[in-house]
């Protein structure tokens, strides 16, 4: 199949390092060794293709179109010029469909963004969109939003113009329904590449070593962790911390690993590039994400599924999609959010016990492998949308 991946947000580089970047690069790739041409159209690329990606650019499988959206500082003018852009990637589209048929419009949600399904509506050919977040409701909470009545009808567009609406939660699913009730919408989850993943190993004769992947934002919870770090210390003096990412909440989470008495124990290493993750995940014993009561519902995290695939344990609060991805018992252990007792009391309880540690973790990489790795995700996802993801499943239907 031709496939036109359509990209409108302007904070999401296409070739960039950030988890939704990632993302995309992740379903290109699997779109691209199934053997199609993806012509991409982004608002930013955030650099060069590596990897499979640019070869796949190199031999021309893989077209990049770029159309940017100049920065503005002010957020009425900015939205007006995202808006406005829009016009532009459907012309290309269409430019692009007259010269050589597109089988397939794949649009990843954006506020504002309309031009890929509106394309596929007008050329009549199956549009699937992915929506990983009420973005409207997110922008409000998070950050600004002036035009809301636009953002809201781009919304009730896309969702009632796409041929499948493939949502990354439950809750995110719930919010498109109310958008357009009639809309065709499932509930795919994240993946993972667990060939990444396939070669970390535990070094062994190191203490016991705890850690956290991601950005240092308020919503992460990581502020339990370095609690309930300092009360394991407590039993466990020679236990490690590491906090891999950067963010907002770095300054203060020193301050507080200062404060708890943990500082000479914990490292923080930094903003890393996600092709060093599992090097990164090699040296942890577990694996945390300490999401909080408080935090919003509709997330599907990526890096909880790399957790999964890395030999590291997990142990995550139970809360939004996390007891979907993490078997309590069985592919690591699920604590109470927002309570550095019960999430002391389970890393604990990994530290007395490598037997407990190993099994939990190889039933983890066992499931992501076989259930949720990025193939599974995109297969599943075009099946949904009753098209194949490589010709010899076309030939099977």
């Amino acid at each position: 199949m031709r496939i036109a991946y359509v990209c409108g947000d302007p904070g999401i580089p296409a070739f960039g390092a950030k988890g939704a970047s990632v993302h995309v690069q992740e379903v290109l790739r699997v779109l691209l060794a199934a053997g199609h041409e993806v012509d991409l159209h982004c608002r930013r690329t955030g650099g060069e293709p590596r990897g499979a990606l640019a070869r796949a650019h190199d031999d021309g499988r893989l077209r990049v179109h770029l159309a940017p959206v100049a920065g503005e500082s002010d957020v009425r003018q900015r939205e007006r010029m995202l808006m406005a852009a829009e016009e532009g990637t459907r012309r290309a589209l269409l430019a692009a469909h007259a010269d050589r048929p597109f089988d397939l419009v794949y649009e990843r949600y954006a506020l504002f963004a309309i031009a890929g399904t509106s394309f596929a509506r007008e050329a009549a050919i199956p549009s699937i969109l992915e929506v990983n977040a009420p973005l409207p409701i997110e922008q409000a909470r998070h950050r600004s939003l002036v035009h809301a009545d636009t953002a809201d009808a781009v919304a009730r567009a896309v969702i009632s113009d796409a041929s499948l609406v493939t949502c990354v939660s439950e809750p995110v699913a719930a919010w498109a329904r109310t958008q357009a009730p009639a809309a065709r919408i499932v509930v795919e989850p994240n993946g993972v590449d667990a060939d990444r993943f396939a070669t970390a190993s535990r070094p062994a004769g190191r203490p016991f070593t705890v850690g956290f992947v991601g950005t240092l934002k308020p919503w992460h919870g990581t502020e339990h962790l370095v609690d309930a770090f300092a009360l394991l210390t407590r039993r466990r003096p020679d236990a490690r911390l590491v906090i891999v990412g950067d963010g907002p909440e770095r300054a203060a989470l020193k301050r507080r690993a200062v404060e708890r008495g943990v500082a000479d124990r914990t490292v923080f290493t930094g903003a890393v590039d996600p092709a060093d993750v599992p090097e990164q995940l090699a040296v942890l014993d577990a694996a945390v994400a300490p999401y909080p009561a408080h935090g919003d519902p509709y997330f599907s995290p990526l890096k909880v599924l790399e957790y999964l695939a890395s030999g590291a344990v997990v142990v995550a609060s139970r809360v939004g999609q996390l007891p979907e991805l993490v078997a309590d018992g069985r592919t690591g252990l699920l604590v109470p959010p927002s309570d550095p007792e019960a999430l002391a009391a389970a890393l604990d309880r990994l530290a007395a016990d490598p037997g407990l540690r190993r099994s939990l973790a190889d039933a983890a990489r066992d499931d992501v492998a076989q259930t949720r790795t990025w193939r599974h995700v995109v297969r599943r996802t075009l099946g949904a949308a009753g098209l194949p993801l490589e010709p010899d499943e076309e030939a099977a239907a």
